[in-house]
């Protein structure tokens, strides 16, 4: 393959779109996009002008326009805020023009990832994995519904769309724990049937037996519904 585009920040900054400028550049993650059909967002006095010109990564996740935020250092971020780079360089990747790759914090002055690089997309990889992990428990521990009231108190319920899952079973309540936290929340529980991820088990109660588990105290077993008085 050719060899890559690079530029430095000095270079990189004078990609922002004013007359007389060579063009319209935005860095993320070191890796530098033509934005030219995008000029009305990131052109002089468009929303994001900021992005112009230089890599402003954190800024993506954080939301944070000014100076201060318009950086390219992502350490400390969350796993949702990573989430959102990597999702910001999707859309750019699908949407515009690869033109090469920024000399510094990302890349070296032979193009070759830095380790900030390399840190940075193993936590994205991390984050995408965590996100795949929570997808799978709430398919197999959806939400409850719930409300309270002065009077009745708190009422948790399971339903066949309860969380937004729309599923074939609506399942019964139980307090689900996290390993390592004492906190809990109400999930909805299928009670018949194999374990989740073993189809070929002789048990027919569902996830009822998954360590993770407790019952509402004073709730049947069973019941779709619990009523906790306060």
């Amino acid at each position: 393959e050719p060899r890559a585009r690079l530029l430095s920040a000095a270079e990189l900054r004078r990609y922002r779109g004013a007359p007389g400028e060579p063009g319209l550049y935005l860095a993320l993650l070191g890796r530098v996009f033509d934005v030219e059909r995008g000029r009305k967002h990131y052109g002089p006095g468009g929303a994001y002008s900021g992005f112009a010109g230089r890599d402003a990564t954190r800024a993506f996740a954080s939301g944070d326009f000014t100076p201060a935020g318009l950086v390219d250092d992502v350490s400390g971020l969350s796993p949702p805020e990573l989430l959102s780079i990597h999702s910001w360089l999707s859309f750019y990747s699908r949407h515009y023009e690869p033109v090469g790759k920024l000399v510094g914090r990302f890349y070296d002055e032979n193009g070759a990832p830095t380790e900030a690089l390399r840190e940075a997309e193993a936590a994205i990889e991390e984050a995408l994995k965590f996100q795949a992990e929570s997808e799978q428990q709430k398919q197999q521990f959806p939400p409850c519904n719930s409300e309270w009231s002065a009077d009745k108190g708190t009422r948790f319920w399971c339903s066949r769309q309860s969380g937004g899952v729309h599923r074939a079973w609506a399942g019964v309540p139980r307090k689900l724990f996290s390993p390592g936290s004492r906190g809990s929340r109400c999930v909805c529980v299928r009670s018949s049937g194999p374990p989740w991820g073993q189809p070929h088990s002789s048990s027919d109660t569902g996830d009822l037996e998954h360590p993770h588990l407790q019952p509402y105290e004073g709730c049947p077993p069973l019941a779709e519904q619990c009523v906790l008085l306060t």
